[in-house]
């Protein structure tokens, strides 16, 4: 089932990429800021396995995350709140991650990319975060304005 999200939404998600990530692992909870990519209803993010945030993902996939704009005034505020499902990514939906994370951030192609970030790049993993449920908040159309999407 599809989050159907309006054109607001939706376009909020597709202007930010930077979204802090909240785990829970056997130290307690922890976030983390991540890029991401949007691909359908989900979120593709890059990170390295030995990761606070990953280890607790391979003990408990389900997490939060958040994704907001920095207003100077509170009725400018907008934001994402969710959670979901994280999961490896291998294969053909690996290669698609690759693919559309290259088409967001130059940085990561390999055609362009500087040895440091070449690197890296080899000792990461891919992931997507699911999305089961999603408000948007959008104090510009009143304090507390906050609509449910579920999936």
């Amino acid at each position: 089932m599809a989050l159907n999200l309006p054109p607001v939404t939706a376009d909020f998600l597709a202007r930010h990429h930077v979204m802090t990530l909240a785990t829970q692992g056997e130290a307690g909870p922890w976030a983390a800021a991540l890029f991401y990519v949007r691909d359908g209803d989900g979120l593709v993010f890059l990170s390295s396995p030995g990761s606070r945030h990953c280890r607790d993902l391979a003990l408990r996939p389900r997490c939060a995350a958040t994704i907001q704009s920095q207003p100077d005034d509170w009725r400018g505020i907008q934001g994402i709140q969710l959670e979901g499902q994280v999961s490896e990514l291998q294969g053909a939906e690996r290669a698609r991650a690759e693919r559309l994370y290259g088409e967001r951030f130059s940085f990561v192609r390999p055609a362009g990319a500087p040895a440091a970030i070449l690197a890296a790049l080899a000792r990461v993993r891919w992931y997507r975060l699911d999305i089961a449920r999603l408000y948007f908040i959008d104090n510009q159309r009143g304090f507390g304005s906050r609509e449910q999407f579920d999936a």
